[in-house]
Parts: structure tokens; C-alpha cells; sequence
């Protein structure tokens, strides 16, 4: 009886551990589905322009640029998912111990200064930031690259498609604001479970709500990120107020996003080695914490 429980609760929290992952997939390919639909068919052309050369260029654009961001999206997130940043086949000398290094007891090893264990990864992490839970994995030393540029994608997507459902706003409020129509906006599951709306109305309404909050949301989380970047520091250092890693904005740039930090955004195929191993950094501040 022990045994069928323990393998039941293994196998549900693999399922919840995946489950952020594939919601995440499934709202970014409806979103830009319906964006897509939206340039195709409900193109926000005068109706004699429908059919002109201009109108196949200007879909085409819009075409290209929503899934070069998808792409970029979808394949960040895959090296995300594909770069482990644990100390798992990382040679952690002995030598060269100093100031920082901890002892793991879950690890049973020594661990570098900015490493931390996770519980949810069960390992340490190189440079931990923080664990991800809509990827269900840590963001550290070698796949933050990964992680920030995901993040910047996914805001610019968000912020077009919601430019791209400003139409849908102006239709859904073009009678006014009515009782219908913030209910609709607000909790459009209620209004399609009620038969209030049609199935169509509710996909439209729900899509574009996602699009507003999840930009909202991104942009949270991508500029605190920034000016952690620029700061040179994780997010467990940023709750300590310590800053002892700091080596300037390009300097960050650099350790942060490798030696191509200035054009490695545009893809991820593009190679930028990182200048250091996640183990040895140059300090530059006190390491104790002020708060």
C-alpha cells in the first residue's frame, strides 16, 4: 500500500512539474493563432485595400514578425529547458576554496560562492537566481542567457498581440461600457457557461484578457530582471541588498549574456561564450549582507 501511494504521488508530481510547461505552450500558440486569424482574415484594412498589393505586403510583415518572435520564443525556451545549470559534471577543485564557498549537506559537496541548493531541482545550482516555475526549472550560470531572451520575446509578442486586439476592445465596447460587456471582458468563462456569448465572442474576449495580463506580468518580471542584470546581481542577493559581484553595466553585460552580449539576443543560435566557469568571481563589494 506504501509503495502504490509513493508511486502515485511520483508520478502527480511529475504531471504538476510539466503542467506550467504545457499551459505555457498552449497559450502562446492560441494567442498566436488568433493572431494570425486576425491579420488573415480580420485585417484592419479599409475594405478597397483588402485585395491591392499593400495588403499582401502588410500581412506578410505582420506574418514574419509575429513568428520570428514565436521561434525565438519556442527555441530560447528549448536551450532554456536543454542547459542545465546544476554543478552536475562541473569539477569543483578543492584548491581553489575561499571566501563564499559553503559546504551542501544535501550534495555532500562544496560549493562555489552565488551556488545554491534547490529543493525542487534537488541539486545545486551555479549561480542560482531563482527557480522558475512556469519552466520548472532553475535559471543560473549558464542558461540565464536563455531565460532573459525568452523573457524579452515574450514581452515584445505580448505587447503586439495586444496592440493586435486593440480591435477586439473597440468591437466588444462599441455600444458603450454596459453591464455585458465588462462582464465579458472581465469573466468571459462565466458568460460563455451562462450562454451569454457565443463560443466565438468568449475565444476572442479571453485571448485578448490573456494578452493584457500576460504582458502585464512579463514586463514585471522582465524589467526586474534588467535591473538585476544591470546591478550584477541574482535575485537571492537582490533580497540581501548586497551587491559584491557588481563589475559595472558592460562588464554585467558580459558575464551575464557572454562575449556577443550585444547581438546574441536576436537569436539563439548565435554563440556567446561566457567569460567565466560559474565558479570564480571577481569581488567587488562587501559580501555581507546590509539588511
Amino acid at each position: 500500500m506504501t509503495s502504490f501511494a509513493s508511486r502515485t504521488f511520483t508520478r502527480v508530481d511529475r504531471v504538476c512539474r510539466h503542467l506550467p510547461v504545457a499551459l505555457n505552450t498552449f497559450l502562446v500558440f492560441s494567442i498566436t493563432g488568433e493572431v494570425s486569424y486576425l491579420v488573415l482574415v480580420e485585417a484592419p484594412l479599409e475594405a478597397d485595400q483588402k485585395k491591392t498589393q499593400w495588403s499582401s505586403w502588410w500581412k506578410m510583415i505582420h506574418l514574419l514578425s509575429q513568428y520570428f518572435m514565436l521561434g525565438n520564443i519556442c527555441w530560447n525556451a528549448l536551450l532554456f529547458l536543454r542547459t542545465s545549470p546544476s554543478i552536475k559534471g562541473v569539477f569543483l577543485g578543492g584548491e581553489g576554496m575561499g571566501q563564499g564557498w559553503r559546504y551542501c549537506y544535501t550534495c555532500e559537496t562544496h560549493t562555489p560562492p552565488r551556488c545554491s541548493h534547490c529543493y525542487d531541482c534537488k541539486v545545486c545550482v551555479l549561480r542560482r537566481d531563482h527557480h522558475c516555475v512556469f519552466f520548472g526549472q532553475c535559471v543560473g550560470f549558464r542558461n540565464y542567457r536563455y531565460f532573459l531572451s525568452c523573457l524579452l520575446f515574450m514581452w515584445s509578442g505580448l505587447l503586439y498581440a495586444t496592440l493586435m486586439n486593440a480591435e477586439v476592445f473597440i468591437v466588444i465596447l462599441k455600444e458603450g461600457v454596459t453591464v455585458h460587456s465588462i462582464l465579458l471582458l472581465l469573466i468571459p468563462w462565466i458568460m460563455l457557461v451562462s450562454g451569454q456569448v457565443s463560443a466565438r465572442a468568449f475565444s476572442f474576449a479571453f485571448i485578448a484578457d490573456t494578452c493584457v495580463v500576460g504582458f502585464l506580468l512579463v514586463s514585471a518580471f522582465l524589467f526586474f530582471h534588467l535591473f538585476l542584470l544591470f546591478r550584477g546581481q541574482t535575485t537571492r542577493e537582490w533580497y540581501s541588498s548586497r551587491r559584491p559581484y557588481d563589475l559595472r553595466l558592460l562588464g554585467n553585460l558580459r558575464h551575464a549574456l557572454g562575449l556577443r552580449w550585444y547581438i546574441c539576443w536576436l537569436s539563439p543560435l548565435i554563440p556567446s561564450p561566457l567569460p567565466g566557469d560559474g565558479i570564480n568571481f571577481c569581488v567587488t563589494g562587501s559580501l555581507e549582507p546590509s539588511r
